[in-house]
């Protein structure tokens, strides 16, 4: 067994940060370990079946930027736990150190990608670097000192995210001005997710022209909670208006393989996989057959990558999916087929019940089912409890990068709620005292950090050639679920500031369109 061991700095700072307990390791092809973390006083002990080197992937308080996500560079293993009890500081790495050496590795390496690749680094990015270099020298050559070493250690941290978060703004910027140059036409689809009565009760409030596509919930579970009992009604009313309205059409999730994803009567056919294919597919042609001619683009499934849904093992949903998407194809004018995949990141495979991650499984997937045109990945902050941190843009832009290595086009569904929230907004740890839980300083998610969230993704969104499709999970706070308080509106139809500030992210960049 591999064991890693990280000191923190200063002692018992770890009473008080449960997003500790959420770290996770990864191989250098990004795979993520099964990890078990676990606290030992100011230790943070990692363990896990293999002892090869790995990145350790926290949610850390680097201040001015909140609870972010952060990775140190690639370590070796430390070897097994008995090391550790003899008290041998060379047993123990320095988390705050380790952690900004792993970001200012990151920023030297994305620096020099988008260098290569012709971007300009502004004069402005050198200094910013420089200082977290500075520091970053000083906090190694105070080690004997652990408290004084990660307190240098942690300016560095800020200063390295301080250069990141200048150097993906710079390379957003010349993006965006390379794609307004080659057309004054908005360049994906902007849409959003509706559902229950058709016309949606707020889509009128919203500006026009704000969205030109639609997401429509055709779901199994939805249509047919009864089996052989089928109910058109809703997804019928939605598309005659999505038509209406001149919108492109997303329809789906067909299949959701999550846990309570699919309808309650399939799960006795769980263990027959030749009977379960054969209901799978018979609802996907009737779904696509029904709709043929109107909707053209099809969401066929979401969560194939995290499962848990009907018992289903890894090579059982590859499977079924590949079949599903040969049916599909059968249909006529069906242009395209895509998949949805949730944690995009694969930080649940550190729980060991996944062999895969999220970037195999779809590699094999477009392997035996070559009919997959286009695949969706799922960005949401504040709403899975598997990533309490956020991520930066640096990040956001890589992991978009590595997708599209798979050659095809990405469309991507975003989420944030507007109060509560797994990651408690990006911010410190809400004070007891606090007399306002949910004022500006509680820590908690509030509408105005899920618009702030909107402004900052979705430029880098729009800046990418691979994101050909965008669409905001839900119109209206009640539905679908699994989005908790992510609406554009709250229940009682009252439109929040994120809907401006996708509006003024649309029509600020194309403002001729």
């Amino acid at each position: 067994m591999g064991v890693m061991r990280f000191r923190v700095s200063p002692p018992g700072f770890l009473t008080g940060w449960p997003e500790a307990l959420s770290a996770y390791i990864s191989g250098f092809d990004g795979r993520v370990f099964p990890t078990r973390v676990e606290i030992d006083g100011d230790v943070l002990v990692c363990r896990r079946p293999s002892s090869d080197s790995g990145r350790l992937h926290i949610a850390w308080p680097v201040a001015g930027f909140g609870r972010t996500l952060v990775s140190t560079s690639s370590l070796r293993d430390l070897g097994d736990e008995s090391v550790g009890a003899s008290g041998d500081e060379s047993s123990e790495y320095l988390l705050s150190l380790e952690l900004a050496r792993g970001k200012i590795g990151q920023l030297r390496n994305q620096r020099a990608a988008w260098e290569s690749a012709g971007m300009q680094v502004p004069a402005t990015f050198a200094e910013a670097s420089r200082q977290a270099h500075r520091i970053f020298a000083r906090a190694t050559s105070v080690q004997s000192d652990p408290d004084e070493s990660s307190r240098l250690a942690e300016a560095a941290l800020v200063h390295a995210h301080n250069a990141a978060q200048l150097l993906a703004s710079t390379y957003i910027t010349q993006r965006l001005e390379v794609r307004r140059g080659r057309s004054q036409r908005f360049p994906t689809s902007l849409g959003c997710g509706v559902a229950g009565e058709s016309p949606p009760a707020a889509w009128e409030t919203l500006p026009a022209g704000l969205f030109n596509s639609v997401t429509i919930p055709v779901s199994w579970r939805r249509i047919e909670s009864l089996e052989g009992e089928s109910e058109w009604s809703e997804s019928d009313g939605l598309v005659d208006w999505a038509i209406a309205e001149r919108l492109l059409i997303h329809g789906g999730p067909l299949l959701d393989f999550g846990d309570g994803g699919m309808p309650d009567w399939l799960a006795a056919w769980s263990g027959d996989v030749g009977n379960l294919q054969s209901f799978v597919c018979d609802f996907v042609e009737t779904a696509l057959t029904r709709y043929v001619g109107r909707i053209r683009v099809w969401e066929l499934a979401s969560r194939v990558n995290t499962g848990g849904g009907l018992q289903l093992s890894e090579e059982a949903r590859l499977a079924l999916l590949a079949r599903a998407i040969e049916v599909a194809r059968g249909v006529d004018d069906v242009e395209q087929l895509v998949v949805r995949i949730e944690q995009p990141w694969g930080r649940y495979q550190s729980s060991g019940r996944h062999l895969l991650s999220p970037l195999q499984f779809v590699d094999g997937l477009i392997r035996c089912a070559p009919g997959l045109s286009a695949i969706s990945l799922e960005i949401t902050s504040g709403l899975s409890s598997g990533d309490p941190g956020r991520r930066d843009l640096m990040d956001l832009s890589r992991l978009l990068d590595i997708w599209s290595t798979l050659g095809l086009p990405l469309h991507v569904t975003m989420a944030a709620p507007s109060a509560g929230g797994m990651d408690s907004g990006g911010r410190f740890v809400r004070s007891a005292s606090d007399p306002d839980p949910g004022g500006e300083e509680s820590g908690d998610w509030s509408v105005s950090s899920q618009a702030a969230w909107v402004e900052a993704v979705l430029p880098l969104l729009l800046s990418k050639q691979s994101v050909s499709g965008i669409t905001w999970a839900q119109l209206v706070d009640c539905d679908p679920p699994g989005f908790v308080s992510a609406g554009l509106f709250d229940r009682e139809l009252t439109a929040r500031p994120v809907v401006e500030a996708i509006r003024g992210q649309r029509f600020g960049l194309w403002p001729a369109d």
